[in-house]
């Protein structure tokens, strides 16, 4: 079998180059959440504070990023390679920008009834800074579906995105009204059982609404059908997996009684409830490929 050093050495230069622009782009993003967040020093926060509730937004963040960005890589050969530096400078950056409205809307939405940079920065609430990170990491989902199949149509991606960012605010609501209790209570009081769970809900529906956003479709409209076809899936799926956690992933015990009726929240009940979240949107997409 003959070896093709040449398409080797193609294969790393470019792979080292779209590794240099991450970094790159990666600098750009944390810049971008310094200049927004400007009471935060996150140096200080990650090394000197040991802040663990930081550690999971700003971790978070980045695997948004990450996640979002993936989207607009190509295998194209060294050939092709500064169309697609272009391409990758244009829509990460977009994916930046998209990402930080995204996360700005949540907390000032989605999660209202406290402060989230007082909850992280100032209380180390793990529980806030777990969901902080899920919805950068969701939000990076949701952006991925998004610029996959409309990178020739700006106001496409604008119109699908806000429209992505409706959707998960119901998500927001409606898990809230499913479960016994008051999320944004417990996670206030620093329940970080709580918190996990519902990081895991928001999650597992922005992987659907990605999926939905990359059915292949004519146009926009039917892009935004499919999108919000699968966020009603996953709307009636958060109540039938909470019931089968009961049942079958936690027999014998009762999740709320795991969470918040007693003494120390069972961080690991939260955890199983998040996985079976997330598992559950995975086999829907599977389903329906």
């Amino acid at each position: 079998m003959e070896i093709n050093f040449l398409a080797i050495a193609d294969s790393v230069i470019t792979g080292l180059i779209y590794l240099l622009l991450s970094f790159a782009l990666f600098l750009v993003g944390k810049k971008v959440y310094q200049l927004l967040h400007k009471n935060i020093r996150i140096d200080h926060e990650l090394v000197e504070k040991d802040n663990l509730a930081f550690a999971f937004a700003n971790v978070g963040y980045y695997a948004g990023l990450l996640i979002a960005i993936s989207s607009v890589y190509e295998g194209d050969d060294i050939a092709h390679i500064v169309d697609s530096i272009i391409s990758i400078l244009i829509y990460g950056s977009l994916s930046i920008v998209l990402l930080n409205c995204s996360i700005f809307i949540s907390d000032k939405v989605l999660l209202r009834k406290f402060s989230v940079e007082k909850e992280i920065v100032e209380d180390q609430n793990v529980g806030t800074g777990v969901i902080e990170g899920a919805v950068c990491i969701a939000n990076g989902l949701i952006i991925h579906g998004v610029l996959a199949d409309n990178q020739d149509s700006f106001i496409n991606i604008l119109i699908l995105w806000a429209l992505a960012q409706v959707a998960l605010l119901v998500v927001g609501w409606v898990y809230n009204l499913i479960t016994p209790y008051d999320i944004h209570d417990y996670i206030e009081k620093d329940n970080v059982a709580v918190g996990i769970g519902f990081a895991g809900a928001l999650v597992a529906i922005a992987n659907l609404i990605r999926f939905g956003a990359q059915i292949d479709a004519d146009s926009w409209i039917v892009v935004g059908e499919n999108m919000l076809l699968e966020t009603g899936i996953g709307l009636l799926m958060l109540p039938l997996v909470r019931f089968l956690t009961d049942k079958i992933l936690l027999p014998g015990r009762k999740l709320t009684d795991e969470l918040i009726n007693q003494e120390k929240p069972n961080n690991g009940a939260g955890m199983v409830e998040a996985f079976a979240y997330i598992g559950g949107s995975m086999l829907i997409c599977i389903s329906f490929l």
